[in-house]
């Protein structure tokens, strides 16, 4: 089935599960899992996961459960942690808002706003960590400077036209700026995060972390030795 765990992403996640000592015993790990990223990456409502990856109930409560005790955010920042890199980048994507999660009255924090083309989120990524910090100019701001030194990187961010103190700033270092560009265009690969179908902006984060998660893990299986 298109979209499963291989064998050496399951190994490199299975010890990161939490662990069940008591109590009626967990249905497989492995085959929840898939069945979750088959609805990541399909962009098909719950209702519709093939009957080989168990009741449709089973996934989607085991997605959310796991969502609100953190287990997403885990994995993804262990994964993270375990590549050291030098320069990090931020960005932002766009993504429309479909309308069955187009509730808006009700879900007014929900991380949802209005553009020409209708309802929207903004996605704000950082990919890597290390001295350097690489943004576009919307992202020019004292504040974003001051924090990023204190974390102990250097802010090279393009000024904006009616910014009045001298910045520095290196054209020749902004160029390696478009990794986090290819960043967006791979995890909107996941038609989940394409497109958002879901009222609650928790789920559709943790939808994001879980693309976020094959990618390191697909990082991790290329770098491998």
């Amino acid at each position: 089935m298109r979209y499963e765990l291989t064998n050496y992403e399951w190994f490199a996640i299975k010890p990161m599960l939490p662990n069940k000592s008591r109590g009626v015993p967990r249905v497989n790990d492995r085959r929840v899992l898939n069945g979750i990223f088959w609805v990541l990456r399909s962009g098909a409502p719950w209702r519709d996961l093939p009957e080989n990856f168990g009741p449709y109930t089973t996934c989607y409560n085991r997605f959310i459960r796991w969502r609100r005790a953190g287990v997403w955010a885990t994995l993804m920042s262990a994964l993270a942690g375990a590549h050291d890199a030098a320069v990090p980048m931020i960005d932002i994507s766009i993504v429309r808002v479909h309308q069955h999660g187009a509730c808006i009255t009700r879900n007014r924090r929900q991380s949802m706003g209005r553009s020409r083309g209708g309802l929207t989120s903004k996605i704000h990524a950082v990919v890597e960590s290390g001295s350097m910090l690489l943004a576009d100019r919307g992202y020019d701001a004292d504040w974003i400077r001051e924090l990023a030194m204190k974390k102990g990187a250097w802010a090279n961010i393009p000024p904006k036209s009616n910014r009045s103190d001298p910045i520095c700033f290196s054209p020749y270092l902004y160029r390696a700026r478009n990794q986090v560009e290819r960043f967006f265009n791979r995890i909107k690969q996941c038609r989940r995060v394409a497109t958002r179908y879901d009222r609650l902006a928790g789920n559709y984060l943790a939808f994001i972390q879980l693309a976020s998660i094959r990618l390191w893990l697909a990082a991790r299986y290329e770098s491998a030795p």
